[in-house]
């Protein structure tokens, strides 16, 4: 049991005598002085009701002022135990935070407060569109897993193929698809209320935007004819496309169908890449059909399967489902600013768990249904395989015949979150300083200027906790 509280500690000659530790120092002014601590056993004595309880201690710690400028040791051998604590010792009234030990327990441990997120991190790294996107899981790790799960299967009966890849939805993921598209709609909507009212500024020739009064006066521009310009941004105001980043993919009438060729690639709708997921994941939109299946398919080979006869089963009767109504996106001319600084505050609260709860719902939705992402571009094909359109831009395409290099998506790929310079609170950036600030999603920053607070996910790249010189001269002594 660990007790921290204000106690007065008396510290009498007889127990200076006895103490090897307290005698050994020439006397207790030049100790507490030198801010030392005792940590050997320490016996405190306890009135209660008439009764006096001795109690052996661990280590005691003792904290003091600097104030206490002297104190004074006065021995009285003819008085009594008690008399002399009370007179010959010292009396102190000290904030003392010792730990005594249960009954119960033989061993004290000490509390620590852990964290799920680091202090600070780097900032997120600026890929060129020369470079490929790094794979989630090393080829190394595939392999190695792969071939320890061969080894494990190995004699082992052949197991039912699990949904989603047995054709079948996955029944508890299909609220999180419907909360995930009312999410969504819900940040669209939210997003141009705070844009009447908060200034964002994108750069005419690259993809950098900022959240403020003014553009940031960093030359980090990298668009057509930069050298120039030197690397100097021309800023304009953004849009909801500037600040959401629209990621498309192919609708797919059968995920498990043939995959979509170079010629159909025209012919198919492409539609937002988190709506084609929330579709395959369940979510039922008439103008976007799909195939349900009731019954599992039977894989013929790793490529070839045939559907099962659903002609013996019953007409679906269409139950009520128990999951939310789906939200419509507000049009522009209906779009009203909030009113005043607590409206504001609040709408950008609500922003915030919408941006939250669409990227945690997708999450979860990919690590079920498979999404895949070109590695030197950003298209996305939600499916188990990618598409075979030859559309590729990127660079040395001409090399892959304009084929996209198919790998696992992660929730970036699905979502970009397009960071953006984070402003302190009162204050301007100022080139000289680049390094002492920090980044977060624009959306985010969006919503912090407006008045919510910062998640504690994005705490670590926002460097919230690192001091910002006043000026380059400051800066300049910054080890």
């Amino acid at each position: 049991m660990a007790l921290s509280c204000g106690v007065t500690a008396q510290i009498s000659h007889f127990q200076r005598l006895n103490d090897p530790r307290i005698a050994s120092s020439s006397s207790l002014c030049s100790w507490m002085d030198c801010h030392s601590c005792i940590s050997s056993g320490t016996k405190a004595l306890f009135h209660d009701k008439g009764r006096v309880l001795s109690t052996n201690f661990g280590p005691l710690r003792v904290s003091h002022n600097r104030r206490l400028e002297f104190l004074k040791f006065n021995s009285y051998p003819n008085l009594s135990l008690d008399d002399s604590l009370k007179y010959g010792g010292i009396r102190l009234k000290l904030p003392l935070q010792f730990r005594i030990p249960s009954k119960n327990c033989h061993k004290c441990h000490s509390s620590v407060i852990h964290s799920n997120y680091p202090q600070n991190v780097d900032l997120p790294r600026y890929y060129s569109r020369k470079e490929k996107k790094p794979f989630p899981k090393p080829i190394v790790e595939l392999r190695r897993a792969a071939r320890e799960r061969l080894k494990s299967m190995k004699g082992q009966p052949r197991r039912p193929i699990p949904p989603p890849k047995n054709g079948l939805l996955v029944k508890r993921l299909i609220p999180v698809a419907y909360h995930v598209l009312n999410a969504r709609t819900t940040l669209i909507n939210n997003v141009k209320k705070l844009l009447k009212v908060l200034p964002v500024h994108a750069c005419k020739w690259c993809n950098e935007i900022h959240v403020g009064p003014d553009g940031h006066p960093f030359r980090s521009c990298r668009g057509p004819q930069a050298s120039i310009r030197k690397s100097a941004h021309e800023w304009t105001n953004a849009f909801i496309e500037d600040i959401l980043v629209p990621v498309d993919a192919f609708h797919l009438l059968d995920r498990l169908g043939r995959r979509i060729s170079h010629e159909e690639r025209f012919s198919i709708p492409r539609i937002p890449a988190v709506v084609e997921l929330c579709i395959q994941a369940g979510v039922n939109l008439p103008e976007y059909p799909t195939k349900r299946r009731r019954k599992p398919i039977i894989r013929i080979n790793k490529s070839e399967f045939i559907d099962a006869d659903e002609s013996e089963l019953p007409d679906p009767v269409p139950e009520v489902p128990k999951i939310p109504l789906l939200l419509t996106e507000i049009p522009d001319s209906e779009i009203q600013a909030p009113s005043s600084a607590e409206e504001t505050a609040l709408l950008a609260e609500e922003t915030l768990k919408a941006w939250e709860k669409m990227r945690g719902g997708a999450k979860k939705l990919m690590r079920m249904y498979p999404v895949r992402v070109c590695g030197y571009c950003p298209e996305v094909h939600i499916g188990p395989s990618g598409h075979k359109g030859q559309n590729c831009g990127a660079h040395k395409h001409q090399q892959r015949n304009g084929q996209h290099g198919w790998q696992a998506a992660v929730l970036n790929d699905l979502i970009p979150p397009r960071y953006v310079w984070h402003v302190p609170k009162g204050q301007t950036l100022e080139r000289e300083l680049k390094n002492f600030y920090g980044q977060a999603p624009v959306v985010v920053e969006m919503c912090v200027q407006a008045g919510a607070a910062v998640p504690d996910q994005y705490k670590p790249t926002m460097r919230l906790d690192v001091g910002i010189p006043t000026d380059v001269k400051e800066a300049e002594m910054v080890v």
